[in-house]
C-alpha cells in the first residue's frame, strides 16, 4: 500500500522530445508509486513509442494533464524542484534527492509538490529554474554529468519512495540455525568427505576449518541447513552404492555365477 504523500506528488516535463522517454517516465513513476504525470509546453512526439516504452503504466500516460507553459502546470503547487545538471549562480543550493526526499514528502501531506524535469537536449533554462522553490542535483561524475531524463526521474523517484518507509523486503519464513544444527551439519560433512576421500583423516582438522570458514561467511536459516545435511546424507549414501558395486565386481564369486 503506497503513502498517501506520494499521490501528491507531480512529476512535471518540460517540452519532452521523444515519445520512448515520456513513456520510459511513466514505467519509472509506476514502478515508484506515482501517478501525476504533467507536461508543459508539449510538442508532438511519437504516441506509439510513448505507449511502447510504458508498457503496463501506459495508464499514467493516459490520465496525463497538458499545460501551455511550465508556470500553468505548477500554478496550484506548495513547493516546486527543478532538476538541473548544470552549475550557476543561480543553482549553488542545489540538493541530491536523499536530502530533499523527507522534505518533499512533509510537504506533499498539505499540497501538491512538483518534481521539474527539463528538456531533452538542454534541461532546464534559468527563467525556469526561477519559478523553482528548491534545485534537485543528482550526484554524477564530473565527466559526464547529464542523465537521460526517464532515468533522472526514476532516481529522483526512487529516493522518494525509500523515505516515504513503504516497502517491505520479503522475511526469511526459516529461523536462524541453531549453533547444535550447524555443529551436526558439520559433523556430517567431516564424515562424508572422509568416506568420499575428499580428505585423509589427518588432514581433516585443517580441511574442516576451511570449510567452516566457507560455509560460515552467510547467515543461514534452518532451512539452509538442513539443504546442506541433505546433501552430505545423499553425498555418502551415492560413495556406499559405489563402493559395493566395485567390491560386487572384483569379487570372483559374482564372476562365476554370471
Amino acid at each position: 500500500m503506497f503513502d498517501m504523500n506520494l499521490e501528491n506528488i507531480r512529476v512535471v516535463m518540460v517540452s519532452p522530445l521523444y515519445g520512448g522517454n515520456i513513456g520510459s517516465v511513466c514505467r519509472a513513476m509506476a514502478n515508484m508509486g506515482l501517478s501525476d504525470l504533467a507536461i508543459a509546453a508539449p510538442r508532438k512526439t511519437d504516441e506509439g513509442e510513448t505507449r511502447m516504452m510504458a508498457c503496463h503504466s501506459v495508464g499514467i500516460y493516459d490520465e496525463r494533464k497538458e499545460y501551455p507553459s511550465l508556470a500553468a502546470a505548477v500554478a496550484d503547487c506548495g513547493a516546486v524542484f527543478g532538476t538541473t545538471a548544470r552549475m550557476g549562480l543561480y543553482r549553488a543550493h542545489a540538493a541530491t534527492p536523499r536530502e530533499w526526499a523527507p522534505r518533499i514528502l512533509e510537504m506533499a501531506a498539505t499540497a501538491p509538490v512538483a518534481l521539474v524535469f527539463g528538456r531533452e537536449d538542454n534541461g532546464l533554462s534559468n527563467e525556469e529554474l526561477a519559478l523553482c522553490s528548491n534545485i534537485i542535483q543528482i550526484p554524477t561524475t564530473e565527466e559526464y554529468s547529464s542523465l537521460n531524463v526517464s532515468q533522472a526521474v526514476m532516481v529522483t523517484c526512487y529516493e522518494i519512495f525509500t523515505a516515504a518507509g513503504v516497502y517491505a523486503p520479503p522475511e526469511e519464513k526459516s529461523p536462524p540455525a541453531s549453533h547444535d544444527l550447524r555443529e551436526r551439519m558439520f559433523a556430517m560433512w567431516r564424515q562424508t568427505l572422509l568416506q568420499v576421500g575428499f580428505m585423509s583423516e589427518d588432514k581433516s582438522d585443517h580441511m574442516m576449518m576451511g570449510l567452516r570458514r566457507i560455509l560460515g561467511r552467510g547467515a543461514y536459516t534452518e532451512d539452509d541447513v538442513r539443504i546442506l545435511m541433505g546433501m552430505a546424507r545423499q553425498t555418502a549414501w551415492a560413495a556406499t552404492a559405489a563402493q559395493k558395486l566395485n567390491e560386487r565386481a572384483e569379487d570372483p564369486l559374482v564372476e562365476d555365477r554370471v
